[in-house]
C-alpha cells in the first residue's frame, strides 16, 4: 500500500512537497525532481527555493515563511527554473496538518504549472490595452472640434498680446511695462494651449500600463479642461465639488482619466435632447466605504430605463444610434483591474450618476 501510495504522488501532474513545522523541505516527488534536475541532496531543507526567480523569490519566501508562523494556508505565485533553465510559473498551495493539539506537524503543498494561463492572461491585457487606445483616439476624435476651439483661444491670445506689445514698444518712449505684462499674458496663454496639447498627447500615447500614486482631484480637473468646449458647445453647466484632503490613488493617470473623460462624454450626450430644465453636469469626489475614494458623474439628462442599468456595461451593448457599445465595458475592466467598482444609478428626479470607487494608496 505504501509503494502505491508513493506511486501515485511520483506520477500524478502535479509537483508535491512536504515540508517540516518549520517549512523546511523533508520530501519532494519524483516529479519535482525532474522538473528541476536537482537530486535529492540538492532540494533538502530550503535548497529547492534556489529555483525561484529572482524577482519572485524574496515575495515568495517572504508569504511562506509568514504562513509556518501564522499557520494559515498558502497560496502564491512564482517562476520557478526548470531544469533546461527555462523559467515557468506555477501557482504554489501548501496546507498545514496539526496533531489533536492543534500543533503544526507537516506542511503540505503542490506546485501547478500555469505558464499557459498567464500567457493568456497577458495575450488579454495586451488586446484590452489596445482596444482601450483605439476607444480613446476615437473619443478624442469626437472632441476634435471643441479641443481645437480650447487650443485656439490661447494661441488667439498670443497673437492678440503679441501685436499690443509690439505697439507698446513702437512709441516714441516705448512704455516698457505695458510690454512687460503682454508678454507675461503670452507666457501664461502659451503654457496653456502647451498643457491641453500635452494631456492630449498622454491619451493618444499607447503606452503599457503604469501605476503611480495620483491625487484624484487633480486627475479629474486635467481631463475637465479637455471637455471644457464640448460643455460649452452644448450649453450645459459643469459643477465641480471636489472633496479636500483625499488619499492618494494608485492607478495608471491615462487609463483613469480614459474613464473620466468617457464617463462626462455620457452625461453630455444624455442630456443632448433635453430643454425642459437646466443641462447640469457635477463631477463629484468624496470618500467612499472604508479605504476607498469616490468619484460621482452626476447628468440631468434622459436618465436610464431599468432594464439598461446593467446591460450598458456589456460589450457591444448599446442605447445610441452611432454608438459601438464598447466605451463603458472598457471602463469597467480598467477599474476592476486597478481593483474599484463602476456601476450607475438613476437620479431620484432627472438624469443619472456613475460611480467609481478606487482603493486608497496607503
Amino acid at each position: 500500500m505504501k509503494d502505491q501510495l508513493r506511486l501515485v504522488i511520483d506520477t500524478i501532474p502535479v509537483l508535491v512537497v512536504v515540508g517540516r513545522p518549520d517549512a523546511s523541505l523533508e520530501f519532494i516527488n519524483r516529479r519535482w525532481l525532474e522538473y528541476l534536475g536537482l537530486s535529492s541532496k540538492e532540494v533538502e531543507g530550503w535548497g529547492w527555493t534556489a529555483a525561484i526567480h529572482p524577482e519572485d523569490a524574496q515575495r515568495f519566501t517572504t508569504e511562506w515563511r509568514l504562513a509556518m508562523t501564522s499557520g494559515k494556508p498558502f497560496e502564491q505565485e512564482a517562476r520557478i527554473r526548470r531544469a533546461d533553465g527555462e523559467y515557468r510559473w506555477f501557482l504554489h498551495r501548501g496546507v498545514p496538518l496539526r496533531d489533536e493539539w492543534g500543533n503544526i506537524v507537516r506542511w503540505y503543498a503542490t506546485s501547478t504549472d500555469i505558464e499557459d494561463r498567464k500567457r493568456a492572461e497577458a495575450a488579454l491585457q495586451e488586446a484590452q490595452t489596445e482596444l482601450a487606445h483605439v476607444t480613446r483616439v476615437t473619443t478624442l476624435g469626437e472632441l476634435a472640434a471643441s479641443i481645437a476651439h480650447e487650443v485656439n483661444q490661447p494661441l488667439s491670445g498670443v497673437v492678440i498680446n503679441g501685436n499690443a506689445c509690439l505697439r507698446w514698444l513702437a512709441f516714441a518712449t516705448p512704455n516698457l511695462e505695458e510690454a512687460r505684462q503682454a508678454v507675461d499674458r503670452i507666457v501664461r496663454d502659451g503654457k496653456r494651449a502647451g498643457e491641453i496639447i500635452g494631456r492630449i498627447r498622454k491619451l493618444l500615447r499607447r503606452t503599457a500600463t503604469q501605476k503611480e500614486r495620483l491625487d484624484i482631484n487633480d486627475t479629474v480637473l486635467e481631463i475637465a479642461v479637455l471637455a471644457q468646449g464640448e460643455v460649452r458647445r452644448n450649453k450645459i453647466a459643469l459643477r465641480m465639488e471636489l472633496a479636500p484632503d483625499l488619499p492618494p490613488v494608485l492607478g495608471d493617470r491615462v487609463q483613469l482619466q480614459q474613464v473620466l473623460l468617457n464617463l462626462i462624454m455620457n452625461g453630455i450626450e444624455a442630456m443632448n435632447r433635453v430643454d425642459d430644465r437646466p443641462r447640469e453636469l457635477v463631477i463629484r469626489t468624496d470618500f467612499g466605504e472604508t479605504d476607498q475614494v469616490r468619484v460621482a458623474v452626476q447628468d440631468s439628462g434622459i436618465g436610464l430605463e431599468p432594464q439598461h442599468i446593467e446591460k450598458i456595461f456589456d460589450a457591444f451593448y448599446t442605447t445610441k444610434s452611432e454608438g459601438m457599445g464598447m466605451g463603458l465595458a472598457i471602463s469597467r475592466s480598467i477599474v476592476e483591474n486597478h481593483g474599484g467598482r463602476l456601476w450607475a444609478a438613476p437620479n431620484n428626479d432627472s438624469g443619472a450618476t456613475f460611480l467609481v470607487t478606487f482603493l486608497k494608496h496607503p
